[in-house]
């Protein structure tokens, strides 16, 4: 009932766009307060609900230390890269790349967003259907079909503006469940949130901060104020998940608003999450589980009266669809505008004059509805694949861990455009695609010795770097 209803309702708000900026901006004329709440939404979704309250299970609460580097990270792109982007009134994070470097350059950036959100926000899909498939008992593949069949219905009627009011909506719904849980925690745990944390600082498990220099541990206070801070720069500042909604407010002011706001936001709501996982913890006596993200999950389906199940329940659906329908709208717009209306352009226009030369309103709006519909199958597809891989670690770490490979670099490309006249087009290519590979080496060979969170400060670095060397040797030539 809760998936149909929220289907039909984002269906009816975006009702009748008439063109691809109606349908993928909303006029820009969307109140600050519900893109801070979509912003949330769409960065912490299922990931939250179920994967952080598995950190704190096995953990502490070390991880607020990345949090509170997402607000910082946050302040620097209100700082340094909102303006830009709404000084031109673009349609895309990547534009801002096209009038520094050309149209090479922003194809391939929005390419790498592409494939950074297809991998990512698949491992989030693949992390909701766990709970629907403990309900209904059906096979984790046929829960994923059905979570993507429904959002993509009211994804592709209604827009950016359905996107972000349900997103809005479900994130207080989710919140919500977030705090009934840990009241249902309280009163089932002998002794109650008293014993639960004496439990928990016994064992260790209430550290917040980790002054150790150890670049292999993820959740350290260096790790959390710079890693955290350059992760929340790549994500909230060339994203065009994030960004997206960022120009759909209606001035710079309350773009500001929205997404520094949304960093206070996220702290609580990832300290909300961690006091479940630590009240968990203390119901299950630590024992040990397959998968961390199952645990709240098993939780919520096994311990629970019926009425307080099917609403925490609906409440991972509503994290879910969130995230899904931001990254599907997300994923069409870049196709859209980067790639199709941009191909349409005259060589020498600017991205934001396609529409102009053939590429109208009209036709974008359907190029990007068919975009919406490819991407929805390529996600689906993907989170199927990534059952099989899914017994090692927590679904948050791979997702942030995936985005990470990429951010660096795209970080550092944003940033040769805005500081550096050396850089030239080919030079800041090749400096984001020595990033990229730099990091993923260290993925790949040195995660033991450098954990995730330094993967976008590394990526951002070499980038810059690269870029900066290859313009100094091109132009002595």
């Amino acid at each position: 009932m809760y998936l149909g209803g929220v289907t039909a309702w984002g269906a009816w708000l975006g009702r009748g766009a008439r063109g691809g900026e109606e349908y993928f901006l909303g006029r820009r004329d969307l109140p600050w307060l519900v893109v801070l709440l979509s912003v949330v939404a769409t960065e912490t979704s299922t990931l939250t609900f179920l994967s952080i309250p598995g950190i704190a299970y096995g953990g502490s609460l070390a991880f607020l230390q990345i949090a509170a580097g997402y607000v910082l990270g946050r302040i620097a792109v209100a700082a340094w890269l909102l303006p830009a982007y709404h000084e031109g009134r673009l349609r895309t994070a990547y534009e801002l790349l096209e009038a520094r470097f050309g149209p090479e350059t922003r194809r391939f950036t929005s390419a790498l967003f592409m494939i950074t959100r297809l991998l990512a926000d698949s491992v989030r899909l693949f992390a909701t259907a766990i709970p629907l498939t403990l309900v209904t008992g059906w096979p984790l593949i046929t829960s994923v079909l059905v979570i993507g069949a429904l959002t993509f219905i009211y994804t592709f009627i209604g827009g950016i503006r359905a996107v972000v009011w349900v997103d809005a909506s479900q994130m207080v719904l989710y919140l919500a469940g977030g705090l009934i849980a840990l009241i249902v925690l309280g009163q089932a745990v002998p002794g109650g949130w008293p014993d639960i944390l004496a439990r928990a600082a016994e064992a260790g498990k209430l550290t917040v901060i980790d002054p150790a220099l150890d670049f292999g541990r993820p959740y350290t206070l260096w790790a959390g104020l710079l890693g955290g801070a350059f992760l929340s720069m790549g994500s909230h500042g060339v994203d065009q998940l994030i960004v997206q909604r960022l120009l759909a407010c209606r001035d710079l002011a309350a773009s500001r608003r929205a997404l520094v706001g949304s960093g206070v936001a996220v702290f609580f709501q990832f300290a909300l999450f961690l006091f479940v996982g630590l009240g968990l913890w203390a119901w299950y006596d630590g024992a040990a589980f397959a998968r961390s993200d199952e645990i709240f999950a098993r939780f919520i389906v096994e311990a629970l009266p019926a009425g307080v199940r099917g609403l925490l329940i609906a409440c991972v659906f509503a994290a879910a669809m969130s995230t899904l329908s931001s990254s599907i709208n997300a994923l069409s717009s870049t196709t859209a505008y980067d790639f199709w209306a941009r191909g349409r352009a005259g060589a020498g226009d600017r991205a934001r004059d396609g529409a102009d030369d053939g590429a109208d309103e009209r036709r974008i709006l359907r190029v990007g509805k068919i975009a919406a519909a490819v991407w929805t199958v390529l996600l689906v597809a993907a989170a199927i694949g990534f059952i099989p891989l899914s017994e090692e670690s927590a679904a948050v770490e791979v997702a942030l861990g995936i985005a990470s490979l990429v951010y660096g670099g795209l970080l550092g490309g944003f940033a040769l455009a805005r500081f550096s006249r050396r850089a030239t087009s080919g030079s800041a290519r090749l400096g984001i695609a020595v990033g990229i590979a730099s990091v993923t080496c260290v993925w790949v060979f040195g995660r033991a010795a450098v954990a995730w969170p330094w993967f976008v400060l590394i990526g951002a670095a070499v980038t810059v770097a690269v870029g900066l060397v290859a313009a100094r040797l091109g132009a002595r030539r």
